[in-house]
């Protein structure tokens, strides 16, 4: 089966941040060479939890889709994942299978869906926004953004993108599907979800869902599934 692989990693050093900017380059010779990595990319944050236009250039993060979880452990013990995790600061990485997917990421399906979702979900969504409609899209975002940290479901959230202003992807945990989809119906996100249709905002689009396999290190001092592993033995 597929496994999805979404790593984060923040650098607080001034000098560990320039190494990481040059290392966005050598990456991309490395990624391509390793066995069992069908799609990747790379992706820089914005401030606070990554959903502001302000770009933030201590947090970085590594999307890989693999052929299976094997390829997924072995891959990330090679570079460029094990050189950043080890001048990172702090890294966590998700491992995701994918139940759930629909659009495109530059003109590819990278995601292959099986089964069926079942308990934490993670969400993905990933657009190409119209330059055009960008400033519309980021007066929205923030309203959002703070709608999402309100929410007493959510697990862990964080915004990254590939290209400043332009190519976002969001991503989030929920204990399950039905209180992801009872945030995505109220409020300000339906509101937006609406100009999107409306107003044509992204030249391209993708909805992803995963169910969470494990994770692999911490974030803010913590493993965000800390709080589902601590309710499932109570």
């Amino acid at each position: 089966m597929q496994s999805v692989s979404l790593s984060l990693f923040r650098f607080d050093r001034a000098l560990a941040r320039v190494w990481v900017l040059g290392q966005m380059g050598a990456a991309r010779l490395a990624l391509p060479r390793i066995e069992g990595l069908a799609f990747w990319k790379l992706c820089g944050s914005g401030t606070g939890e990554g959903f502001t236009p302000r770009p933030n250039w201590g947090t970085w993060a590594i999307l890989a889709v693999w052929t299976d979880e094997g390829a997924a452990r072995a891959g990330m013990e090679r570079p460029p994942f094990a050189r950043w995790r080890d001048r990172a600061d702090e890294s966590l990485t998700f491992l995701l299978e994918p139940f759930s997917a629909r659009g495109h990421w530059s003109g590819a399906r990278p995601f292959a869906p099986e089964g069926e979702g079942g308990g934490p979900i993670a969400a993905m969504t990933r657009a190409t926004v119209k330059p055009t409609r960008a400033l519309r899209f980021w007066r929205r975002v923030p309203d959002i953004s703070a709608k999402v940290g309100a929410d007493p479901n959510v697990i862990f959230k964080i915004g990254i993108g590939e290209v400043p202003l332009l190519h976002q992807v969001t991503f989030s945990i929920w204990p399950d599907a039905a209180s992801m989809a009872a945030f995505a119906r109220r409020g300000v996100h339906a509101e937006a979800i609406r100009a999107v249709r409306e107003e044509g905002w992204f030249n391209e689009e993708l909805y992803a869902r995963f169910r969470i396999k494990g994770t692999m290190g911490t974030w803010q001092g913590r493993d965000p599934l800390a709080r589902i592993q601590t309710k499932e033995a109570a």
